[in-house]
């Protein structure tokens, strides 16, 4: 059992999450560690999976490398709502290939038998294809009650196959997804056994996460790693000893500015525990409501969350517009500095001026 102060605790999540001084080279560095890429349409300042990289590797990031790594260099793939490293992609297919469809979902497959076939002979005959190229053929629409998807059932349809591995997303037009057949697209990848992927799974979710409950449904990660308690916390914790072994090495704090959707922020339950910070995302909030802002990023320093940005892109005026930094404590000249300088880098590295509303 290792025991861990509350602040190397901290220190081993920053680290994992790349987010200390010492910054990794590109976007494969930073998807190998992390294991995941959120992809969002909501760009109040960019879209995550481009803010998610500048937020670790800075000034040297250029969007363009994350489309090369997925389309040419083939050394990330898109799977659920995320880019993933290469590596990982035999874990994720055998997993895809054991997957089971609840209820709801299996009756609709089973009621579009029809529609899934003619789905897959399209894409066998003509792949890589648009959403949009492919007719909707369903003898039954699927019950929309959420309002994430419109009339057309074909969006749901590729979804539902790519997560058994019957469809693959091979790249982008613009937002627009590509899509092509699992079986000419995997035709190379590895076979696992099902449990074995799991636990590499496990394992990698660990390593993103440097340490993590040993229950939890946010960052699960089974009995990967080791056993381990934290100063002042009553949970039973997993700790990733690659980690441990280089918790001494610490090259220090910087200023991070995450978006929303970053990795480092979805598990709402550890920011508590371990970083007394209780993040509310406000997107969806009447406006009276919000305090920070619709899509307001946290603001990390060092190991301590310390405020929200509130700014938007306006791309008519080439300017992101500051409405506020949301102080979370009491913050020193040297500290507010540190801040505003990030904010600068970030209006540098989106190629705009910075504007500042008046009162």
């Amino acid at each position: 059992m290792h025991e861990l102060s509350r602040d190397d605790a901290r220190r081993l999540v920053v680290r994992a999450q790349l987010l200390d001084a010492d910054r990794p080279g590109d976007v494969i560095e930073v998807a190998e560690q992390l294991g995941a890429v959120k992809i969002d349409p909501t760009a109040t300042i960019a879209p995550s999976e481009q803010t998610i990289p500048w937020s670790r590797i800075g000034w040297a990031y250029e969007p363009g490398q994350l489309k090369k790594a997925v389309e040419q260099d083939r050394l990330l793939f898109e799977y659920d709502g995320h880019f993933r490293p290469a590596s990982l992609l035999p874990a994720h297919l055998a997993r895809m290939r054991g997957r089971l469809f609840r209820a709801q979902a299996s009756a609709w497959l089973e009621a579009n038998a029809r529609f899934r076939a003619d789905v897959l002979a399209q894409l066998r005959a003509e792949g890589p294809v648009l959403a949009a190229q492919i007719p909707d053929t369903s003898q039954v629409a699927h019950k929309n009650e959420a309002g994430w998807y419109g009339s057309n059932q074909v969006p749901r349809m590729l979804e539902l196959l790519s997560y058994v591995g019957e469809t693959a997303i091979v790249g982008r037009e613009g937002r627009q997804r590509m899509w092509d057949l699992g079986e000419r697209v995997y035709a190379d990848v590895p076979v696992l056994d099902h449990d074995d992927a799991g636990e590499i799974l496990d394992q990698r979710r660990l390593q993103a996460a440097g340490i993590a409950r040993q229950r939890s449904p946010w960052t699960p990660v089974g009995t990967a790693g080791e056993p381990a308690s934290v100063e002042g916390s009553a949970w039973k914790w997993r700790v990733d000893p690659a980690a441990l072994e280089t918790l001494d090495d610490d090259p220090g704090g910087r200023v991070a500015i995450l978006n929303p959707y970053d990795g480092m922020l979805f598990d709402r339950p550890r920011l508590q525990e371990l970083f007394e910070f209780e993040y509310i995302l406000e997107q969806f909030k009447p406006k009276a409501q919000r305090r920070y802002g619709y899509f307001a990023h946290p603001i990390l320093l060092g190991d301590r969350f310390v405020g929200l940005l509130d700014a938007e892109l306006d791309k008519k005026k080439e300017t992101l517009v500051v409405t506020a930094v949301h102080e979370l404590e009491d913050l020193d000249a040297e500290e507010r500095e540190m801040i505003d300088a990030e904010v600068r880098d970030l209006a540098e590295w989106l190629g705009v001026a910075l504007a500042f509303p008046g009162p």
